[in-house]
C-alpha cells in the first residue's frame, strides 16, 4: 500500500525540526544573556526521510559539537541538565571529570572571537599569543568546573513536533486505510 501522506508527514516533520533547531541554535544566550549562537553548528543541521523495507526512518545530522550543547556538559562542580525528546528534565551524559578542555582549542576561539582580556597581557608580548594562552587555560580551568549548560535546541523541537505528528498520522493514517479499503473491497 502507497502511503503519500506519510512520506509528506515525515518529511515536513523533519523539515519543522530542522527549521526550529537552527533558529534555536541562533538565538541561544548564555548564562550572561549574551547571544551565543553558533552558526556552524545551526548550518549543519539537516535531516533525510528514507524508505526502507519496514517503513520510514528519519535521519538528523549536525557537527559532533551539537550534541554537547544540546545536552549539556556537567562539571565537576556543578551538574547540567536537559530537555529530552520527551520533553522531561534528564541529567547530560556527559561531565568533565578530571580533564579540562584543551587549551589550543580555546585558544582559536578566543582568536575568532576578538577577545581582548583585562588584566591578562598587560605588559606581554601580544605577539607570542602568551595573553591567549593563560586566558584559554582560565576559561578551560572554569568550564571544567562548572561545565556547559544545555541549549535542548534540537530536543525540544524534536518533541513538540512528535506530539503533533502523532496525532495528525492517526487521523491521517486513518483515512489512508479507509480510502484503500473502500477502493479495494468496493461493494
Amino acid at each position: 500500500m502507497e502511503t503519500p501522506k506519510l512520506q509528506r508527514y515525515l518529511d515536513s516533520f523533519a523539515s519543522t525540526v530542522v527549521k526550529q533547531s537552527k533558529i534555536n541554535m541562533a538565538n541561544s544566550k548564555d548564562a550572561l544573556n549574551k547571544k551565543r549562537g553558533n552558526t556552524a553548528i545551526g548550518n549543519s543541521i539537516r535531516s533525510e526521510v528514507v524508505k526502507e523495507a519496514n517503513g520510514y526512518s528519519i535521519k538528523f545530522y549536525m557537527l559532533d559539537y551539537g550534541e554537547f550543547l544540546d545536552k549539556g556538559v556537567s562539571g565537576n562542580k556543578v551538574p547540567r541538565t536537559y530537555t529530552d525528546y520527551k520533553l522531561q528534565i534528564k541529567s547530560s551524559p556527559y561531565s568533565y571529570t578530571n580533564r579540562q578542555p584543551p587549551p589550543d582549542i580555546l585558544s582559536r576561539w578566543i582568536k575568532k572571537k576578538g577577545i581582548k582580556p583585562k588584566g591578562l597581557g598587560r605588559g606581554r608580548d601580544k605577539d607570542t599569543g602568551r595573553y591567549i594562552s593563560n586566558l584559554a587555560f582560565y576559561i578551560g580551568k572554569k568550564i571544567k568546573m562548572r561545565g556547559i549548560p544545555s541549549i535542548s535546541f534540537f530536543s525540544k523541537p524534536i518533541g513538540v513536533n512528535y506530539a503533533k505528528l502523532k496525532e495528525e498520522l492517526l487521523t491521517d493514517f486513518t483515512e489512508d486505510v479507509k480510502t484503500y479499503l473502500t477502493t479495494f473491497y468496493r461493494p
